[in-house]
């Protein structure tokens, strides 16, 4: 079986092989042939943090090869979406039922494949907001993986959404996605009753300023550069008893399958625009990478089998 797995003697530090063993799912599992893949910053760092042998990804969509043996989630020969916690990166892989989804026949493979990790993170973390209706939210990287979806489902839920970008020539984009604001820095914005911050860094104390008080700062993702918080960053404007939840997407566990199922249901219904900003033959997953680690696309990027 083809699939890729860590070496450092390779570009991107990924070796596309031919001899990786064939999935041996567990009973609540089934194998999936993967049609398309997408891969997200978090898999740069493991691909560092993991160089000998390690088979990354996390977001494949395709068609049920094998069912689980218990009897349950979809049947051979059904079109999915998955998010296995690794190995995804290859021409079958298992995965556990909960984490899958059935496809829609208006969602693409390749559409469906942008929606685990960062369809996800969205989701669930614009839940930690309570009710958007009315509320005004700030999402930052806002044509970012995360941040086009979490743009998209806020703006849809009722919120009054300040998309920060990476640059001006971005702003067309957020505005399309439902931005009610676009800036490029954080200077004379806020108060907000929830941020999304996958850029962290230096500007997290600046973003903290901004919530009211009681408001929340989910924190899904960031650079390497330090962040240095203190306690009079929640006074300098009144974010009294404002809160910073450090998020992942995976949790909870057991519903990841459900909350897939409503962004396919979502992206069918055209409420819902996956943004794809790079795409090519997954032989390609070298310079996607590349790609993603110098910023050069909006949205996701797309390899397909």
């Amino acid at each position: 079986m083809r699939g890729f797995r860590t070496d450092p003697s390779y570009p991107a530090g990924l070796r596309l092989a031919d001899d990786l063993p064939e999935p041996d799912p567990h009973p609540d599992e089934a194998v999936v042939e993967v049609s398309a893949f997408a891969v997200n910053p978090g898999e740069l760092a493991l691909i560092r943090q993991r160089p000998n042998g390690f088979q990354p990804g996390q977001d494949i969509a395709g068609t049920v090869v094998h069912s689980a043996d218990d009897g349950s989630g979809p049947p051979v020969g059904a079109r999915v979406v998955g998010y296995p916690d690794w190995k995804g990166w290859a021409d079958r892989v298992a995965v556990p039922v909960n984490s899958l989804a059935v496809l829609d026949d208006e969602v693409t493979f390749a559409q469906a494949a942008t929606l685990p990790v960062a369809g996800l993170t969205a989701l669930r973390a614009l839940r930690l907001g309570g009710s958007l209706l009315g509320r005004r939210i700030l999402i930052t990287g806002a044509t970012g993986g995360v941040g086009q979806f979490a743009l998209q489902l806020a703006a849809a839920s009722g919120a009054e959404v300040t998309a920060q970008v990476r640059s001006a020539d971005r702003g067309a984009m957020a505005y399309q996605l439902g931005a009610s604001k676009v800036v490029t820095d954080l200077e004379d914005a806020g108060p907000f009753h929830l941020i999304l911050d996958g850029v962290a860094g230096p500007q997290l104390p600046q973003a903290v300023r901004l919530l009211e008080p009681g408001g929340t700062l989910v924190l899904y993702g960031g650079g390497k550069a330090p962040s240095p918080i203190k306690l009079g960053d929640f006074y300098y404007n009144g974010a009294h008893n404002a809160k910073i939840v450090g998020f992942t997407s995976t949790s909870p566990e057991a519903i990841k399958g459900q909350d897939l199922a409503l962004l396919v249901t979502l992206v069918a219904q055209e409420r819902l625009l996956p943004l794809i900003g790079w795409t090519g033959d997954w032989s390609r997953t070298s310079e996607a990478l590349a790609a993603l680690a110098n910023h050069t696309f909006r949205g996701k990027a797309v390899l397909v089998r």
